[in-house]
């Protein structure tokens, strides 16, 4: 079975839109998120999206933990290289870079440093996806690996 990623202009509108019950606000910000279910590999898991200004600015800053099995997908305007950052963020992560076939181009670890270290894979891409630190390894998720996003909860 071949899974692609949807093109950013057939979701934007569905990912905008908070799902009922599909709708989490971030501790201590306000900011909320819409839910989505994604798939990884061979994996399906539940994600908050960050689509706006707002909720990319946000991310997982000041979360104390991030439920396993659950993640935070940031999707962008365009494919451009840039950097994340663990400003603010308390929990270790792993970050999956997507491009926009939905290919992982590259997976990094990073821990909570106050923002000193920078994480790129060195080239454009879409997406990001950020899990508890070593769940993609845990669940056997490579580069190359396809990410497909689900409609959501409707």
């Amino acid at each position: 079975m071949t899974t692609r990623i949807l093109p950013i202009i057939a979701i934007g509108a569905t990912l905008l839109l908070p799902a009922a019950g599909g709708c989490r606000r971030g501790p201590e910000t306000g900011v909320a998120f819409g839910e989505r279910e994604i798939r990884v590999g061979e994996r399906r898991i539940t994600v908050e999206v960050a689509l706006t200004p707002a909720q990319l600015a946000q991310g997982l800053k000041y979360r104390r933990r991030l439920p396993r099995n659950r993640g935070m997908l940031f999707v962008f305007p365009r494919t451009a290289e840039r950097s994340f950052w663990m400003k603010d963020t308390l929990i270790p992560l792993s970050i999956a870079f997507i491009d926009r076939e939905g290919r992982i181009i590259d997976i990094r670890n990073m821990e909570p440093d106050g923002g000193a270290a920078s994480h790129s894979p060195g080239r454009p891409f879409l997406y990001a996806l950020e899990m508890n630190q070593g769940w993609f390894e845990r669940n056997d998720v490579r580069v190359g690996d396809r990410v497909e996003i689900g409609r959501g909860r409707q």
